[in-house]
């Protein structure tokens, strides 16, 4: 008997809360953890929260290395951040936070991207970039990839390569069209996508002879329903005559100005005539198309700086294609 009520009284104990005395904190738990200690950064995968906040230059900095990311999602958003949050937002005359020499080549691939989302962020952030302060060398590396999304097998990055090439024609059009390989590479792969046939030049040997050794030929690209087509075929065409304007147009002064010799402010008037052509050239080697001495030209990585030789070379070579597909574009009518 003593012994079963001895255990009655051990289990009333045990279900039996502690008393405590008053002022006397709760007796803490065997596995307590101590979090009275305050973390300087807490950092969760590939994530850093910082107590000290980041400087803009370095947070464009993180931005800009977002841009090379595996998800379209991130790229789109490093891409809003960087047009609206930062270049947008600089007022009149402040410079970047990193300069231009060093955002493009991150924008470069971007330009080939399989998001539509992605594509059409990056040519908002192209316009936000300050255009006068792109350098010829960006020019001649950015073009590339441009042409490699012209001649894409997908219809909308050709479409977001054609508006990233007016775009830059609009900012450094002289630029474009006197690189290397920016006037003859860059107007026969527009009017390959037309495909206006292209008359071979013996004397380049960048053509390449079709049937009939006379004519080449660039068979047709297709793009989707006869809406779309039409589409396509309108900023083709939008885009050829932005880019011929660009190489081949006079300056508005000079068109709108007095034809006089650049080194004179008289004009030649009657009974001078063609006084200008006898004068002193006013740039090195004038002779140049000529080629007596060179070696023989690859026409299509040739810099044409000069305005006449890019309208020589265009009325050799293509200039009869053009005119001929212009007729068959005005004879098909439609949009």
């Amino acid at each position: 008997m003593g012994s079963s009520a001895k255990r009655k009284k051990e289990k009333k104990k045990d279900f039996q809360k502690p008393k405590l005395k008053v002022g006397k904190a709760r007796p803490k738990a065997a596995n307590a953890t101590d979090t009275s200690f305050r973390a300087k950064s807490i950092v969760l995968n590939q994530q850093s929260i910082h107590s000290a906040a980041p400087t803009s230059t370095a947070q464009f900095a993180h931005t800009l290395s977002l841009l090379s990311s595996k998800s379209d999602t991130q790229r789109r958003d490093a891409l809003s951040y960087l047009t609206t949050s930062t270049i947008a937002a600089l007022a009149a005359g402040q410079p970047l936070p990193q300069p231009v020499p060093i955002i493009l080549p991150r924008l470069h691939s971007l330009l080939l991207d399989g998001s539509t989302a992605v594509r059409q962020q990056l040519l908002k952030l192209l316009a936000a970039l300050p255009g006068a302060e792109i350098s010829s060398h960006e020019v001649e590396q950015l073009l590339l990839y441009v042409r490699a999304g012209m001649t894409h097998l997908a219809a909308d990055i050709r479409t977001s390569s054609l508006e990233a090439l007016d775009w830059l024609v609009a900012v450094q059009g002289e630029v474009v069209v006197s690189c290397a390989g920016g006037w003859a590479k860059t107007l026969r792969i527009l009017l390959g996508l037309l495909a206006w046939k292209v008359a071979s030049n013996p004397g380049d040997n960048s053509s390449v002879v079709g049937d009939g050794g006379r004519w080449t030929s660039v068979p047709k690209a297709t793009f989707g329903k006869v809406g779309g087509e039409a589409k396509m075929q309108i900023r083709l065409l939008n885009s050829l005559a932005l880019f011929l304007r660009a190489g081949l147009a006079a300056p508005a002064a000079q068109q709108n100005g007095p034809r006089h010799h650049p080194d004179h402010a008289v004009p030649w008037g009657f009974p001078l005539r063609h006084t200008e052509c006898h004068m002193l050239p006013t740039r090195s080697n004038p002779f140049s198309h000529l080629n007596l001495f060179g070696a023989p030209r690859d026409a299509e990585n040739e810099m044409f700086e000069d305005r006449e030789d890019r309208q020589r070379w265009y009325a050799e070579n293509v200039g009869e294609a053009v005119e001929a597909g212009l007729e068959g574009a005005r004879k098909e009518a439609g949009e």
